[in-house]
């Protein structure tokens, strides 16, 4: 399968034409490995769960959203559940106005039919065609994408570092700032200016955004959302419920439905 994807997508970027769509079905469980590409890449899953890792951080893509990764990018990414992703390779050149920085959007139920044809589309296909056309109107629907907070942004200061793989691995780690400060022998001071400068965030928001992150990975393998709660930090399902409610505007149950 890995393979596969390492050789099937190369004829997606030699072609001439500045959009190309590829269609590749996963098992669960399934990684593709650290692998980057010349064009930047829309990949929508129609089924199934996808997390996205790369330097830059970790991206978590449900059902009904997509990921755009920039041109370049070294990534990695691993199924929750089986997996039937839709993938359309974009030259920059014909896309100047999308989005600079990688990120996780909604997808309307018109750019779901879209992608969905796009995978029709011959490789090669003609100029001044209808499938020149549709591949034009899908890129139109990507000029505005409506980003969503399903980042979780990785610092390069390696004493950010090491909090943040501690949080990641230990989601329920309750340790305060003042605490991992000790720890490094920094000021709390310096703790919570290095987060604002490098990840755009406070430290307890970097947290809550790992803690909801991991929840989203462990809730798409069916796991109960008690012990989702529980593992995440959260004292009680009722609290987590209502954190994730307030996130993400739906409850934990309904999030993947």
């Amino acid at each position: 399968m890995l393979d596969e994807l390492t050789t099937r997508h190369l004829g997606y970027h030699a072609t001439a034409r500045p959009m190309a769509a590829m269609e590749i079905d996963y098992p669960s469980g399934t990684s593709t490995g650290l692998h980057a590409h010349p064009r930047g890449q829309l990949l929508y899953a129609i089924e199934g769960v996808m997390i996205v890792r790369s330097a830059e951080g970790t991206w978590v893509v449900p059902p009904n959203r997509a990921v755009w990764l920039v041109a370049g990018l070294e990534h990695d990414v691993r199924m929750c559940g089986a997996v039937k992703i839709r993938t359309v390779f974009v030259d920059s050149r014909a896309a100047p106005n999308l989005s600079q920085t990688s990120c996780v959007f909604a997808v309307s139920a018109l750019l779901r039919e879209l992608f969905v044809a796009a995978m029709r589309v011959p490789l090669d296909y003609a100029p001044e065609t209808s499938d020149e056309r549709l591949m034009h109107v899908l890129l139109d629907q990507l000029r505005e994408l409506d980003v969503l907070p399903l980042h979780l942004p990785l610092p390069r200061d390696t004493r950010l570092r090491r909090i943040c793989q501690a949080l990641v691995a230990r989601p329920d780690d309750a340790a305060t700032a003042d605490q991992w400060a000790r720890r490094l022998k920094v000021t709390s001071k310096t703790v919570h200016r290095l987060f604002s400068r490098e990840t755009g965030m406070t430290f307890g928001e970097w947290r809550q955004q790992a803690r909801l992150l991991f929840a989203l990975e462990r809730l798409a393998r069916g796991e109960r959302i008690v012990d989702v709660a529980l593992d995440s930090g959260y004292a009680s399902q009722s609290a987590f419920s209502a954190m994730f409610r307030k996130h993400f505007g739906v409850p934990p149950n309904a999030f993947y439905r």
